[in-house]
């Protein structure tokens, strides 16, 4: 069974309260990516209804501090399922008391579903249909070949996305 990438969508807003900041009155990093991968794990959930647990950040960026008072939207949508992982983008918007909106940090999850046993399992396909989708599907496939030649579990031969994506005239 395939499930469309729409149908993992999870939103979630906060306000950054003064418990949520540090010495300079912005928020900390480290509840940002706390919130990051509670609302990363609710897509990957929705995704293929199973247990789910991190597995790797593949990025973050904090492209703009977020102050104290500032409304936060955290929008997660899973990019990309291979057999029992997959790849979860996280948006984060901000908004000021003025009502101005603006896109200010993302971050990559990769999830795995597990089993009662906690054994990986296998979960659907994902069916992208915006470009914006059908470009992070289609970017998923390169940083999971990255990490594997990273981390030793493939061959840079073997990496063929990855490769066209670099040395493309070769």
């Amino acid at each position: 069974m395939k499930k469309k990438a729409i149908e993992s969508l999870s939103v979630q807003t906060k306000v950054v309260l003064p418990h949520d900041t540090n010495t300079l009155n912005t928020l900390f990093g480290g509840s940002l990516l706390a919130w990051m991968d509670e609302i990363a794990s609710i897509s990957a959930h929705r995704h293929c209804g199973r247990v789910v647990v991190t597995a790797s950040i593949n990025n973050v960026s904090f492209d703009r501090p977020i102050s104290s008072g500032e409304i936060v939207t955290l929008e997660a949508k899973v990019s990309r399922a291979f057999s029992s992982s997959m790849e979860v983008f996280v948006d984060v918007y901000v908004e000021n008391s003025n009502g101005t909106r603006e896109k200010c940090n993302e971050a990559i999850f990769v999830f795995v579903a597990i089993d009662q046993n906690r054994n990986p399992i296998n979960i659907p396909a994902l069916i992208p249909e915006s470009m914006e989708e059908k470009e992070r599907f289609d970017s998923a496939l390169r940083r999971k070949q990255l990490s594997l030649v990273l981390a030793g579990r493939m061959s840079p031969e073997d990496a063929v996305e990855l490769k066209a994506a670099l040395f493309p005239k070769l």
